[in-house]
């Protein structure tokens, strides 16, 4: 995984509550194993119309809008556990997902993919969204190590919680087995215990 400590970009608005799984990558694309292309078909029932041709009224494809930050409306990723999920928008290019609420399977998924879930309170995403939709330009600041979140130039921010595991895992690009490998040499000390 790549290591995560701060990102600075613009963000999407994506003003909708209880996004589920199966809108964020529709079942019929869950065919493949392998992790890549995915980010081709999120949220593909939103993006396109049925012609297959490209739903200029969804926030996707508005190019107003940019970023590697998605925010979305309260209780994201819930329905269904696929990892599929995490995948789609991964590839898609988002790195943060900022939510009100996440469901916890998605959440861990997200964690587990390198996708760093920053949770607000309902207050906080309201202005935030507010103010991405009337200044598209605005950039955003995620802080992992301070975990923070902040809209540049202001004194508008938010702490989020997040597990001291994840955090770890991510700011240094670890999966579990990769955490597990740099703890070697103390395993192999405990273990040469007498």
């Amino acid at each position: 995984m790549e290591k995560f400590k701060t990102l600075k970009s613009q963000a999407i608005p994506l003003a909708i509550e209880n996004i589920d799984t199966d809108q964020i990558i529709p079942a019929r694309f869950l065919k493949a194993t392998d992790r890549n292309g995915f980010g081709d078909n999120v949220f593909r029932d939103w993006r396109y119309n049925k012609d297959n041709s490209l739903n200029p009224d969804f926030i996707l494809n508005n190019a107003t809008y940019s970023g590697k930050i998605l925010v979305a409306g309260d209780n994201f990723g819930c329905g269904s556990s696929r990892e599929h999920a995490a995948w789609a928008l991964t590839d898609f290019g988002f790195k943060v997902i900022v939510s009100s609420f996440f469901a916890d399977i998605f959440k861990g998924n997200a964690l587990n993919n390198g996708l760093l879930p920053v949770q607000v309170s309902e207050d906080f995403l309201d202005v935030l969204l507010t103010e991405i939709t009337e200044k598209p330009d605005t950039q955003l600041e995620v802080d992992l190590e301070a975990q923070t979140i902040t809209v540049e130039g202001t004194s508008f921010a938010s702490s989020f919680e997040i597990d001291p595991y994840k955090k770890t895992c991510l700011l240094n690009g670890y999966d579990d087995i990769d955490y597990l490998l740099s703890k070697k040499k103390a395993i192999e000390a405990f273990e040469n215990k007498e």
